[in-house]
Protein backbone atom coordinates (compact mmCIF):
# COMPACT_ATOMS: atom_id res chain seq x y z
CA UNK A 1 0.00 0.00 0.00
CA UNK A 2 1.33 3.44 -0.92
CA UNK A 3 0.73 6.19 1.63
CA UNK A 4 -0.37 9.66 0.54
CA UNK A 5 3.08 11.27 0.97
CA UNK A 6 4.80 8.65 -1.17
CA UNK A 7 2.08 8.96 -3.81
CA UNK A 8 2.63 12.74 -4.04
CA UNK A 9 6.40 12.34 -4.33
CA UNK A 10 6.05 9.70 -7.05
CA UNK A 11 3.61 11.91 -8.94
CA UNK A 12 6.00 14.86 -8.91
CA UNK A 13 8.84 12.66 -10.11
CA UNK A 14 6.84 11.49 -13.13
CA UNK A 15 6.32 15.10 -14.25
CA UNK A 16 10.05 15.84 -14.34
CA UNK A 17 12.34 15.13 -17.32
CA UNK A 18 14.21 11.84 -16.87
CA UNK A 19 17.59 13.42 -16.07
CA UNK A 20 15.98 15.98 -13.75
CA UNK A 21 14.02 13.29 -11.93
CA UNK A 22 17.18 11.25 -11.34
CA UNK A 23 19.06 14.29 -10.05
CA UNK A 24 16.11 15.21 -7.81
CA UNK A 25 16.05 11.76 -6.20
CA UNK A 26 19.81 11.51 -5.73
CA UNK A 27 21.15 13.48 -2.75
CA UNK A 28 24.28 15.49 -3.49
CA UNK A 29 27.33 15.96 -1.30
CA UNK A 30 26.85 18.09 1.81
CA UNK A 31 29.15 21.11 2.13
CA UNK A 32 30.81 22.65 5.14
CA UNK A 33 30.02 26.36 5.43
CA UNK A 34 32.44 29.07 6.51
CA UNK A 35 32.31 32.85 6.97
CA UNK A 36 35.17 34.47 5.07
CA UNK A 37 34.32 38.04 6.13
CA UNK A 38 31.87 39.79 3.79
CA UNK A 39 29.83 36.62 3.16
CA UNK A 40 29.89 32.83 3.38
CA UNK A 41 31.28 30.03 1.27
CA UNK A 42 30.73 26.28 1.00
CA UNK A 43 33.49 23.70 0.78
CA UNK A 44 32.69 20.31 -0.73
CA UNK A 45 35.36 17.65 -0.23
CA UNK A 46 35.39 13.85 -0.50
CA UNK A 47 35.91 11.86 2.68
CA UNK A 48 39.60 11.37 3.29
CA UNK A 49 40.57 13.96 0.69
CA UNK A 50 44.22 14.93 0.57
CA UNK A 51 46.01 17.34 -1.77
CA UNK A 52 43.19 17.34 -4.33
CA UNK A 53 42.86 20.08 -6.97
CA UNK A 54 40.11 22.60 -6.29
CA UNK A 55 37.44 24.33 -8.38
CA UNK A 56 36.54 27.74 -6.91
CA UNK A 57 33.09 28.76 -8.23
CA UNK A 58 31.38 32.16 -8.41
CA UNK A 59 27.66 32.10 -9.26
CA UNK A 60 25.86 34.39 -11.67
CA UNK A 61 22.69 36.44 -11.33
CA UNK A 62 23.21 39.82 -13.06
CA UNK A 63 25.34 41.01 -10.13
CA UNK A 64 22.07 41.35 -8.14
CA UNK A 65 20.81 37.83 -7.46
CA UNK A 66 21.94 34.28 -6.88
CA UNK A 67 23.43 32.29 -4.03
CA UNK A 68 26.21 29.83 -3.40
CA UNK A 69 23.85 26.83 -3.18
CA UNK A 70 22.89 27.14 -6.88
CA UNK A 71 25.49 24.67 -8.10
CA UNK A 72 23.37 21.91 -9.69
CA UNK A 73 25.46 18.78 -10.44
CA UNK A 74 28.86 20.48 -10.15
CA UNK A 75 29.86 19.30 -6.66
CA UNK A 76 28.86 15.67 -7.18
CA UNK A 77 30.54 15.50 -10.58
CA UNK A 78 33.77 17.18 -9.54
CA UNK A 79 34.13 15.23 -6.30
CA UNK A 80 33.61 12.01 -8.26
CA UNK A 81 36.43 13.09 -10.57
CA UNK A 82 38.98 13.84 -7.89
CA UNK A 83 38.39 17.52 -7.10
CA UNK A 84 37.29 19.59 -4.14
CA UNK A 85 34.67 22.22 -4.93
CA UNK A 86 34.08 25.63 -3.38
CA UNK A 87 31.08 27.89 -4.01
CA UNK A 88 30.91 31.41 -2.61
CA UNK A 89 28.39 34.10 -1.84
CA UNK A 90 29.34 37.72 -2.38
CA UNK A 91 27.53 40.96 -1.64
CA UNK A 92 24.91 41.96 -4.21
CA UNK A 93 23.85 45.13 -5.90
CA UNK A 94 22.55 47.62 -4.87
CA UNK A 95 24.19 47.16 -1.45
CA UNK A 96 27.59 46.51 -3.04
CA UNK A 97 28.87 47.72 -6.41
CA UNK A 98 30.78 45.54 -8.86
CA UNK A 99 34.17 46.77 -7.63
CA UNK A 100 33.21 45.66 -4.12
CA UNK A 101 32.00 42.30 -5.44
CA UNK A 102 35.36 41.73 -7.13
CA UNK A 103 37.02 42.50 -3.79
CA UNK A 104 34.77 39.92 -2.13
CA UNK A 105 35.83 37.29 -4.67
CA UNK A 106 39.47 38.03 -3.95
CA UNK A 107 38.91 37.80 -0.19
CA UNK A 108 37.10 34.47 -0.56
CA UNK A 109 39.92 33.15 -2.72
CA UNK A 110 42.52 34.26 -0.16
CA UNK A 111 40.54 32.47 2.55
CA UNK A 112 40.42 29.27 0.50
CA UNK A 113 44.10 29.46 -0.38
CA UNK A 114 44.94 29.75 3.31
CA UNK A 115 42.55 27.07 4.55
CA UNK A 116 41.71 24.53 1.86
CA UNK A 117 44.54 22.16 2.85
CA UNK A 118 42.65 21.44 6.08
CA UNK A 119 39.83 20.03 3.93
CA UNK A 120 41.98 17.98 1.59
CA UNK A 121 42.56 20.55 -1.14
CA UNK A 122 45.82 21.70 -2.68
CA UNK A 123 46.18 25.51 -2.41
CA UNK A 124 48.55 25.50 -5.36
CA UNK A 125 46.07 23.79 -7.71
CA UNK A 126 42.97 25.98 -7.65
CA UNK A 127 41.01 26.78 -10.82
CA UNK A 128 38.61 29.73 -10.76
CA UNK A 129 35.24 29.17 -12.43
CA UNK A 130 32.27 31.47 -12.90
CA UNK A 131 29.04 31.75 -14.86
CA UNK A 132 27.50 34.97 -16.21
CA UNK A 133 28.16 37.74 -13.64
CA UNK A 134 30.38 35.25 -11.82
CA UNK A 135 32.26 34.64 -15.08
CA UNK A 136 32.93 38.39 -15.33
CA UNK A 137 34.11 38.55 -11.72
CA UNK A 138 36.45 35.57 -12.10
CA UNK A 139 37.82 36.99 -15.36
CA UNK A 140 38.28 40.44 -13.84
CA UNK A 141 40.00 39.29 -10.66
CA UNK A 142 42.05 36.66 -12.48
CA UNK A 143 43.25 39.03 -15.20
CA UNK A 144 44.19 41.83 -12.83
CA UNK A 145 46.26 39.56 -10.59
CA UNK A 146 43.80 39.43 -7.71
CA UNK A 147 43.89 35.62 -7.51
CA UNK A 148 47.60 35.01 -6.87
CA UNK A 149 48.73 31.49 -7.61
CA UNK A 150 45.53 30.58 -9.48
CA UNK A 151 46.23 27.59 -11.73
CA UNK A 152 43.61 28.30 -14.37
CA UNK A 153 40.40 30.14 -15.24
CA UNK A 154 37.18 28.52 -16.49
CA UNK A 155 34.99 31.30 -17.90
CA UNK A 156 31.39 30.38 -18.64
CA UNK A 157 29.41 32.86 -20.74
CA UNK A 158 29.52 36.61 -20.28
CA UNK A 159 29.53 39.68 -22.53
CA UNK A 160 31.40 41.81 -19.99
CA UNK A 161 34.99 41.24 -21.11
CA UNK A 162 35.50 44.71 -22.60
CA UNK A 163 32.84 47.19 -21.52
CA UNK A 164 33.89 50.05 -23.82
CA UNK A 165 33.79 47.73 -26.84
CA UNK A 166 30.44 46.38 -25.67
CA UNK A 167 28.99 49.89 -25.49
CA UNK A 168 30.43 50.80 -28.90
CA UNK A 169 28.71 47.79 -30.48
CA UNK A 170 25.34 48.54 -28.87
CA UNK A 171 25.57 45.80 -26.25
CA UNK A 172 25.29 47.99 -23.16
CA UNK A 173 21.57 47.29 -22.70
CA UNK A 174 19.34 45.74 -20.05
CA UNK A 175 21.18 44.56 -16.96
CA UNK A 176 24.52 45.73 -18.36
CA UNK A 177 23.30 49.31 -18.76
CA UNK A 178 22.01 49.35 -15.18
CA UNK A 179 25.06 47.68 -13.61
CA UNK A 180 27.73 49.55 -15.59
CA UNK A 181 26.05 52.94 -15.73
CA UNK A 182 29.25 54.98 -15.18
CA UNK A 183 31.56 54.98 -18.23
CA UNK A 184 34.39 56.24 -16.02
CA UNK A 185 34.48 52.78 -14.40
CA UNK A 186 34.42 50.71 -17.58
CA UNK A 187 38.16 50.34 -17.99
CA UNK A 188 38.77 49.34 -14.38
CA UNK A 189 35.94 46.78 -14.48
CA UNK A 190 36.87 45.24 -17.85
CA UNK A 191 38.95 42.04 -17.74
CA UNK A 192 40.40 42.96 -21.15
CA UNK A 193 42.07 46.03 -19.64
CA UNK A 194 44.54 43.82 -17.80
CA UNK A 195 45.59 41.43 -20.57
CA UNK A 196 48.74 43.11 -21.81
CA UNK A 197 51.80 43.19 -19.60
CA UNK A 198 50.83 40.29 -17.34
CA UNK A 199 51.33 36.56 -17.36
CA UNK A 200 47.94 34.83 -17.27
CA UNK A 201 47.07 31.25 -16.33
CA UNK A 202 45.60 28.83 -18.89
CA UNK A 203 42.06 29.97 -19.67
CA UNK A 204 38.99 28.07 -20.86
CA UNK A 205 36.30 30.30 -22.41
CA UNK A 206 32.82 28.95 -23.14
CA UNK A 207 29.98 30.84 -24.78
CA UNK A 208 26.30 30.13 -25.38
CA UNK A 209 24.05 31.15 -28.27
CA UNK A 210 22.84 34.22 -26.33
CA UNK A 211 23.30 37.48 -28.22
CA UNK A 212 26.88 38.64 -28.62
CA UNK A 213 28.46 35.88 -26.60
CA UNK A 214 30.34 34.17 -29.44
CA UNK A 215 31.87 37.27 -31.01
CA UNK A 216 32.90 38.87 -27.72
CA UNK A 217 34.31 35.63 -26.32
CA UNK A 218 36.34 35.03 -29.48
CA UNK A 219 37.73 38.57 -29.40
CA UNK A 220 38.74 38.17 -25.77
CA UNK A 221 40.34 34.79 -26.53
CA UNK A 222 42.30 36.28 -29.44
CA UNK A 223 43.72 39.05 -27.25
CA UNK A 224 44.70 36.56 -24.59
CA UNK A 225 46.44 34.31 -27.10
CA UNK A 226 48.36 37.32 -28.44
CA UNK A 227 49.69 37.86 -24.91
CA UNK A 228 51.05 34.30 -24.86
CA UNK A 229 48.25 32.82 -22.77
CA UNK A 230 47.10 29.26 -23.46
CA UNK A 231 43.40 29.51 -24.37
CA UNK A 232 40.68 26.94 -25.05
CA UNK A 233 37.60 28.42 -26.74
CA UNK A 234 34.48 26.25 -26.49
CA UNK A 235 31.64 26.77 -28.95
CA UNK A 236 28.58 26.36 -26.77
CA UNK A 237 26.08 27.67 -29.31
CA UNK A 238 23.98 24.56 -28.67
CA UNK A 239 23.28 25.94 -25.17
CA UNK A 240 21.17 28.77 -23.81
CA UNK A 241 22.74 31.16 -21.34
CA UNK A 242 21.14 29.19 -18.50
CA UNK A 243 21.68 25.63 -19.74
CA UNK A 244 25.41 26.15 -20.31
CA UNK A 245 25.67 26.47 -16.54
CA UNK A 246 22.85 24.19 -15.42
CA UNK A 247 23.97 21.17 -17.46
CA UNK A 248 27.55 21.16 -16.22
CA UNK A 249 28.22 17.80 -14.59
CA UNK A 250 25.32 15.98 -16.23
CA UNK A 251 25.97 12.69 -18.03
CA UNK A 252 26.94 13.17 -21.66
CA UNK A 253 27.24 16.96 -21.46
CA UNK A 254 29.73 18.21 -24.08
CA UNK A 255 30.89 21.26 -22.13
CA UNK A 256 31.53 19.11 -19.07
CA UNK A 257 33.72 16.74 -21.09
CA UNK A 258 35.76 19.59 -22.58
CA UNK A 259 36.06 21.41 -19.26
CA UNK A 260 37.20 18.24 -17.45
CA UNK A 261 39.93 17.76 -20.05
CA UNK A 262 41.03 21.35 -19.46
CA UNK A 263 40.92 20.95 -15.68
CA UNK A 264 42.97 17.77 -15.70
CA UNK A 265 45.59 19.21 -18.03
CA UNK A 266 45.80 22.39 -15.94
CA UNK A 267 46.21 20.81 -12.50
CA UNK A 268 47.90 17.50 -13.37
Amino acid sequence: MIDRRRFVLMSVATMLPRHASAAWRRPGPVPTTFDYGPAKLDIYAPDGARNLPVVFFVHGGAWRFGKRSQVNAKPAFLLANGFCFVSIDYRMLPQADVATQAGDVERAYAYIRANIAQHGGDPNRIVGMGHSAGCHLIALTGMRGGLPGIAGLLLDDTRAYDLAALAKNGGMVGAYERVFSDPAQWAALSPATYIEGRKHPPTFIAYSRAAGRGELSAAFAERLRASGTTVTLFDGSAYTHMSINRDFGEDGDALTTAALTFLRSTVR
